[in-house]
């Protein structure tokens, strides 16, 4: 493929792009399985299959239909008398990402144990378009999640401008607001589209009792069947993903809270003004690290048990009724907060930096908590740009719902998306089995390695086709590095990077990197590809994030991601994974 660069707008650099062949271990492994031959049959691809990709349930059968799937796709010819594989053909299946990804597609976790048990696909402020204080609030960003996989969709409600019906928005900031029926309809068109397991919807509720009759009507009429409402006003424990499994399912705190936080709303925030220096830029943070409203709350106790007032209130009762999953925080602060109620399973919120400060003095209370009990983690409010923060702090404690900005793109959302690409992209992860052991895991105790790790980068290829000639250099071909690395718990984490490969839009690399894992179960892989610029300013050329526990060892192709963590239609490297 030929292209040109203009050079000092007086004389043309002309090039042309070459495609690399297959790097040794791919040479090696063909000749070997082939013994000496330029034909690689069915049978002598399976036996590679077995013994150096570690694909073990492969049959001969299985081999014969990707000989067939490789020779249409390099030949384009339906009927092929031909049924074997060259060398070529042998590469162009290893750096295939359809035929040959890096992890599998397919739901395999048990999915019969309660919600508590897996680590969830959460959003936070779900509706917003971009920042946290200006931007427009709409459906599309929900629509996008729920297209992602994403499983817990966060929505403000407050009274509309009339105080007659109900929009979503954030609270006492510049946001423009979206009407809560569009955002309802738009969930339960979408709910299902990437995942059959529940969406819950949880609600900050900011709504006078006769809004909150209203929005009981607006869920109701929406969701009919689909809601999951509970016999019983608590549940003793949570249902499965599988019992729930195309089921919508709200959370929030029981109205009577809410009434009575508000009746003390502006006492309790106006004492913690002066004293908490985290406040949220629109709110407050509570003093006491505990909060299941990002707005402010203040020290109230939980009372879904209180039958009084309730009937001062008629129609709220429909309301509760539809709240199957209970926030709510109990008054005593952090320690009482994460008491363990042998007769009733709840939901907490904690900030990050709450979370944070509640890991360091009461780490294990934490993870006894979150074995029966979910728990949300949200970012703090300075992020007003809608940036995250490191969800392994959450994980290593079992927190079920790490609450991320979506559309705040960033190293942390790129592992986020990593993570919950395990378990076929279903948006249920099941936690490790040593969160939810009687012998509680302390993540501040350095285990000892678990698993190594080998990485090897051989080549990429696909930024010719994905990206313009002049994208990262107006006068010659790219100089593309990469960076590999985990992202986990502290003892885990690291990063190295291959030299640079100068003026190739092909880049042959072959350099190998070695990882000491303690906490395999819950590292990713980080792979960047920057290409070099002498100021520092290294330009994007695409990334992907991998789950240790679910990559698939042998050579395989690695589809990259722009930025948004979108796919790159032609863009990949083929690596070595070993796993010891």
């Amino acid at each position: 493929m030929a292209g040109s660069y203009r050079m000092c707008m007086c004389f043309t650099r002309k090039f042309k792009v070459t495609k690399a062949g297959p790097p040794h271990d791919v040479n090696e492994a063909f000749f070997k399985y082939t013994d000496g031959g330029t034909h690689m049959s069915a049978e002598q691809l399976r036996r590679f299959l077995v013994e150096v990709q570690g694909d073990g349930g492969v049959s001969t059968a299985d081999a014969e239909k990707i000989v067939d799937q490789v020779l249409q796709k390099m030949h384009h010819i339906a009927k092929f008398t031909r049924r074997t594989l060259t060398l070529d053909d042998f590469h162009h299946y290893l750096f295939s990402a359809d035929l040959n990804p890096p992890i599998g597609d397919q739901v395999h976790q048990d999915m019969t144990k309660p919600l508590s048990h897996y680590f969830i696909y959460t959003g936070h402020n779900s509706y917003l378009t971009g920042n946290q204080l200006s931007s427009d609030c709409s459906d599309v960003p929900i629509i996008k999640a729920l297209k992602r996989g994403v499983r817990v969709i966060e929505l403000d409600i407050w009274p509309n401008s009339t105080k007659d019906n109900v929009d979503v928005l954030h609270g006492r900031t510049l946001t423009a607001p979206v009407e809560l029926i569009r955002c309802l309809k738009s969930i339960k068109e979408y709910a299902f589209s990437s995942s059959p397991y529940p969406v819950i919807i949880t609600l900050e509720d900011h709504l006078t009792p006769d809004l909150q009759v209203k929005v009981a009507q607006m869920i109701t009429e929406t969701f009919g069947g689909m809601l999951y409402c509970p016999e019983c006003e608590c549940l003793e424990e949570f249902p499965s993903p599988e019992e729930l499994k195309y089921r919508i399912i709200i959370s929030t705190k029981p109205p009577k809270e809410y009434l009575k936080a508000e009746g003390g709303k502006d006492k309790g925030n106006k004492s913690r003004k002066d004293k908490d220096s985290d406040d949220d830029t629109w709110g407050k943070e509570p003093l006491d690290l505990v909060s299941d409203q990002e707005d402010g709350d203040v020290s109230d106790t939980d009372t879904s048990e209180d039958s009084d007032g309730e009937s001062q209130q008629p129609g709220v009762s429909a309301y509760k009724r539809l709240i199957a999953i209970h926030a709510g925080k109990p008054k005593g602060g952090l320690k009482e907060a994460l008491k363990v109620d042998p007769n009733k399973v709840r939901r907490l919120s904690l900030s990050e930096q709450a979370l944070e400060k509640a890991s360091e003095n009461h780490g294990t209370d934490v993870i006894r908590f979150t074995q029966r009990n979910l728990l949300r983690v949200y970012p703090k409010g300075t992020r007003i740009t809608s940036s995250n923060y490191n969800p392994f702090v959450g994980w290593a404690h079992g927190a079920q719902m790490v609450a991320f900005n979506m559309q705040g793109y960033g190293k942390h959302l790129w592992v986020m998306q990593g993570m919950f690409k395990a378990n076929g992209g279903c948006g249920y992860v099941k936690k490790p089995d040593f969160l939810l052991s009687n012998e509680v895991f302390d993540p501040s105790v350095r285990l000892p390695v678990k698993k190594i790790l080998k990485v090897t980068i051989y080549m990429g290829e696909g930024w010719d086709l994905d990206f313009r000639r002049t994208h990262f250099d107006m006068y010659s071909p790219p100089d593309f590095f990469v960076k590999v690395g985990i992202a986990g718990v502290p003892a885990d984490k690291a990063m190295h990077k291959t030299k640079a490969i100068e003026d190739d839009w092909l880049p042959v690399w072959n350099e190998k990197f070695e990882f000491k894992l303690t906490v395999p179960e819950l590292a990713v892989l980080r792979i960047t590809v920057l290409e070099y610029d002498t100021s520092g300013q290294h330009d994007f050329g695409g990334q992907t994030c991998l789950p240790i526990s679910e990559l698939r060892t042998g050579i395989r192709a690695i589809p990259l991601h722009d930025r948004r963590g979108d796919k790159y239609k032609n863009t990949k490297l083929l690596v070595q994974f070993e796993l010891n």
